[in-house]
């Protein structure tokens, strides 16, 4: 990770004075971005997001790098509906590649997936997961003056629908057509802001509840994809630490419900129908897109989930709940 030019922009956006220090250690930025914690020599402590022009992934996967202003604008308006939702924006630079944020201690704010890969499942949690994000949701829907302002798809059609959806179809002959039908209707509807990227990784479990990080993929589109996207790492978190698939899978139910319950801008049993429908298509995506989940290494386990993905999306009318079952099931008789 590269950290050259980092302390300018620190500079240049003021939150380094002009003859300041600060201590830079590389964080964890997945493959979208470089993120380091700034370390200033006044006692302060803060996060800096830069945007990369091309995807650390082995695929041929590229974005705009000005992504940095629109993430920004999701985390102050998130912090409209709680400020305990998001972290508090402190800067941007000029040329919309990076931002400055509020440095959260994994001592108090641990992320959600670090607590699910060692089996720590607290389904409580995962149910305010399910009301934030519909709280958010809500508070979006039907607004033309947000939609305004997070106008155009091109991330989120350039981060989402054709790495994830397209490439899985292109590499699923059999379902593609159903794929590429699920993507045309997603990129049609209009409905509420759509935070693109609702995993635990993104997620930290803080003292009053989750707080949502890396809203780069943020548009104003379909609330179902944020729900199915974060049900689809549930049911692989399942697969993958199977000594806790029964907690994995009341977690998946409980932010499910919490969401769904949450659900005032249109009849929940819509949006639910769309999230199952997506959920089979975002599973495919995790073996057979640009962006493979990469703990999936246990012999087996990514036929597991193409083989099941491709049920999924044969059946169009299986509920949230009947794919869950499915999954754990399956999962049960490899385990036998």
């Amino acid at each position: 990770m590269n950290s050259r030019g980092i302390v300018p922009a620190l500079k240049a956006c003021g939150v380094l004075g002009a003859h300041a220090h600060a201590t830079l250690t590389p964080l964890s930025g997945g493959v979208c971005s470089d993120i380091f914690k700034a370390e200033i020599a006044d006692g302060r402590t803060v996060v800096v997001k830069r945007f990369l022009g091309r995807m650390r992934v082995a695929a041929r996967w590229s974005a705009r790098a000005d992504r940095a202003a629109r993430e920004a604008a999701w985390l102050k308006l998130a912090r409209e509906v709680s400020p305990d939702l998001a972290p508090q924006v402190l800067a941007e630079a000029r040329g919309g590649r990076l931002f400055v944020m509020a440095y959260l201690d994994a001592a108090t704010h641990p992320v959600w997936k670090n607590l699910l890969a060692a089996g720590d499942v607290d389904v409580a949690f995962a149910s305010a997961v399910g009301a934030a994000l519909a709280r958010i949701h809500a508070f979006t829907a039907g607004h033309a003056d947000i939609a305004a302002r997070f106008a155009g798809d091109e991330t989120f059609r350039a981060l989402r629908i054709a790495p994830f959806l397209l490439h899985a179809a292109s590499r699923n002959p059999n379902v593609a057509p159903r794929i590429r039908a699920l993507a045309a209707d997603l990129a049609s509807r209009k409905i509420a802001l759509v935070h693109g990227d609702v995993s635990p990784k993104n997620i930290l479990v803080g003292p009053k509840g989750p707080v949502f990080l890396d809203a780069e993929t943020v548009v104003y589109g379909d609330p179902a994809f944020d729900l199915a996207f974060c049900l689809s790492h549930l049911l692989l978190k399942a697969l993958w630490v199977r000594a806790a698939r029964e907690a994995m899978l009341e977690a998946f139910a409980a932010l499910r419900d919490a969401y769904l319950n949450g659900v005032v801008w249109e009849p929940s049993e819509s949006l639910s129908g769309r999230a199952a429908r997506l959920l089979g298509a975002l599973l495919l995506a995790r073996v057979d897109g640009k962006s493979p989940a990469p703990y999936l290494i246990e012999p087996g386990d990514q036929d597991f989930v193409r083989r099941r993905a491709r049920a999924f999306l044969s059946e169009p009318n299986l509920t949230l709940a009947d794919i869950a079952r499915i999954w754990s099931q399956g999962i049960a008789e490899m385990a036998a």
